[in-house]
């Protein structure tokens, strides 16, 4: 019989900060730890399971068998089980056998805290370790001025598994480290300056995208190993790009080896369904109240930001968390103790999230998944808000999309729908989303969305993209959408690669390339997104031409962009824009462009202002508008 070692990795600090919900570095306690003890090799483990009667370690290095090594409860009452084995080695996998107090019931669980697991469908957890050496020094020395709220925001988002494919080695994905270098290149070339990835956590259910999490602390093994997914990062911000993961506080499912029911009890969950169980996604909630829960979470987010050089965490369906009643009918869910339907014990949670990320690393971005009117979601906790960086702006791609997706000759009838979101646009620090929802279950892709001809559903789409990235606000854009995918999105397979030998898609990548090198390049495009003196209306009433103008001005106001949109396929000549400076306003971009697919029609390079007032402006410009095209000018002060 092999002797125990009282070993463990826990102080009586780091039970106290546990039962408070105060302990952010729980990765480095539970879990699976390789080290030596008294000078003999072997592997660490704890686990929390406080309503168990037994639990043992079962794996590859005892032939699974459930007497072999029973785990030690602590004497401290936290819930903790933990043991030291001699000779376990990296790579073998693991479960818990858990014995639970109720009702006997007996499950074999994997690690919550493992940070490797098996490739699905198979559930082990694996011992690892996550040794690696970085090489982005450079980026996370000045990755602040990249990751600012005044700095430019382009995010391309991107679902790794589907993204591109190997069709001669049996249509497998990207692993880690070959969409390292393609999607660098890939993204780079175009102009993007951030990557957002669809949950890498591992999943169970790869139809769920991602979002069905069940190893929060590992990256999925279906692309490789933790630091296969660390080169990912690492080479990416070598080529100057960041790097945002979505997170997924919001739900977990129901799988067996999963969170649920970890202990033979509600352990993770709220135990009553009306504030356990999430109706629309078949999923539970966890119970934030719980201050065990609370640490696991917030370790959770720190980990990626710590371990994986994360640059951002985009929190998914924070509208989720926010609202009892969310999803629920009259009678399905339970009020607060005011009677309310706001989640009291989420709304701490998420205040501390953001509090504590920020602190431990002011250089990065959450960005909170928002739909509802909740106020205040990015602004400070100290003054009532959530603290959030950023925040989705739902209302602008809802009403965006319904707007560029009737025919043109309906719209000058819903001219609001491109003008409405200026009047909220400051309130919060908003990133204008078209993003994988909207391209999947039906909705169309995004070039299939725009009505007309296939000329002018192009032209609808290079539209839309200008702007877009003239509008208030950071951008992102789901992979696909760049270059006029006809089809929605589907997960099984590759984006269409093919429709890059069509003159038609190649130009409109070539057209969001432009806009992305020229938004990058031009500060009064977002030195001043989130305050009303970054914009100014020229004119949003002309509803009858469906025409919308407007200035960006950069901090000093010594540079302005005038964005004109038409949204009819009518040109229009001799169209008259007052602008506040005198002198030559240069034709920057112009989606009409035959470079990206247009007619042609333009402005020979510019048009100096003349002294005729108009718009409330002293001098104005003629100019020619072609058909549904957006044109920008630019202006420099002493040029």
């Amino acid at each position: 019989m092999e002797p125990r070692y009282d070993f463990s990795l826990f102080s009586e600090y780091d039970i106290f900060l546990f039962k408070k919900g105060e302990h952010y570095r729980l990765f480095e306690k539970l879990g699976s730890h390789l080290l030596e003890v008294e000078g003999v090799a072997g592997c660490y483990f704890a686990v929390w399971a406080p309503n168990a009667r037994e639990v043992a370690v079962v794996g590859d290095f005892n032939s699974w068998d459930q007497q072999s090594h029973p785990l030690k409860a602590r004497w401290d009452a936290s819930g903790i089980w933990e043991i030291f084995i001699p000779g376990v080695t990296k790579g073998q996998h693991y479960k818990y056998h858990i014995h639970s107090n109720e009702r006997s019931y007996q499950v074999l669980k994997s690690d919550p805290y493992a940070v490797y697991c098996e490739k699905p469908p198979k559930s082990a957890s694996t011992i690892w370790d996550l040794d690696y050496q970085w090489e982005d020094g450079s980026w996370m020395a000045e990755r602040a001025k990249h990751n600012a709220p005044d700095a430019p925001f382009s995010i391309y988002e991107v679902h790794p598994g589907s993204w591109r494919r190997v069709p001669e080695d049996n249509n497998r994905s990207l692993n880690y480290r070959e969409l390292a270098h393609q999607l660098a290149d890939y993204v780079s070339e175009n102009g993007f300056t951030h990557v957002e990835l669809m949950p890498v956590m591992e999943h169970p259910f790869f139809g769920s995208w991602g979002y069905q999490v069940t190893g929060y602390f590992a990256p999925t093994s279906r692309y490789g190993t933790p630091q296969d997914f660390m080169y990912l990062v690492d080479h990416l911000h070598q080529r100057g790009i960041g790097v945002i993961l979505d997170w997924v506080p919001s739900h977990f499912p129901g799988d067996e080896h999963g969170l649920a029911y970890f202990d033979g009890t509600h352990l993770y969950e709220h135990a009553d369904p009306r504030k356990g169980f999430h109706p629309d996604w078949n999923s539970f909630i966890f119970n934030y109240g719980r201050n065990e829960v609370q640490c696991f979470l917030l370790s959770n987010a720190l980990f990626w930001l710590k371990v994986f050089h994360a640059d951002g965490l985009r929190v998914d369906g924070v509208s989720s968390m926010l609202y009892l009643d969310f999803g629920r009918k009259e009678g399905e869910w339970i009020p607060n103790k005011y009677g309310d339907r706001e989640n009291l014990e989420a709304i701490t949670l998420l205040r501390r999230f953001n509090e504590i990320v920020y602190k431990e690393h002011p250089d990065i971005q959450s960005i909170a998944e928002e739909s509802s009117a909740w106020p205040m979601v990015t602004r400070p906790t100290y003054s009532g808000g959530l603290g959030f960086g950023f925040k989705w702006k739902m209302g602008w791609m809802h009403d965006t999309l319904d707007y560029f997706s009737m025919e043109t000759i309906y719209r000058k009838y819903h001219h609001n729908k491109i003008t409405f979101s200026i009047w909220y646009a400051f309130s919060e620090n908003y990133v204008l989303p078209l993003s994988h929802d909207e391209v999947v279950y039906g909705k169309c892709s995004l070039l299939r969305k725009m009505p007309g001809d296939d000329w002018q559903k192009f032209a609808n789409l290079r539209l839309l993209f200008g702007f877009m990235y003239t509008h208030p606000g950071k951008k992102l854009l789901f992979m696909g959408g760049e270059f006029g995918q006809w089809d929605e999105w589907d997960h099984e397979k590759s984006l269409d690669w093919n429709l890059l030998d069509s003159e038609p898609h190649q130009r409109m990548l070539h057209w969001v390339r432009d806009l992305n090198h020229f938004y990058r390049n031009e500060p009064a495009l977002f030195e001043v997104d989130f305050q009303d003196s970054g914009f100014q209306w020229v004119d949003c009433h002309d509803s009858d031409t469906s025409v919308v103008s407007y200035l960006r001005k950069n901090r000093a106001q010594d540079s302005l962009v005038l964005t004109i949109c038409n949204a009819t396929p009518v040109p229009r000549h001799n169209y008259k824009v007052g602008v506040p400076e005198s002198g030559f306003w240069k034709e920057a971009l112009n989606s009409d462009s035959t470079e990206y697919g247009g007619s042609g029609q333009g402005n020979l390079g510019g048009v100096e202002a003349v002294p005729v007032a108009v718009h409330g402006h002293f001098q104005s410009l003629t100019v020619t508008l072609p058909p549904l095209s957006a044109v920008i000018f630019t202006w420099r002060k002493g040029l």
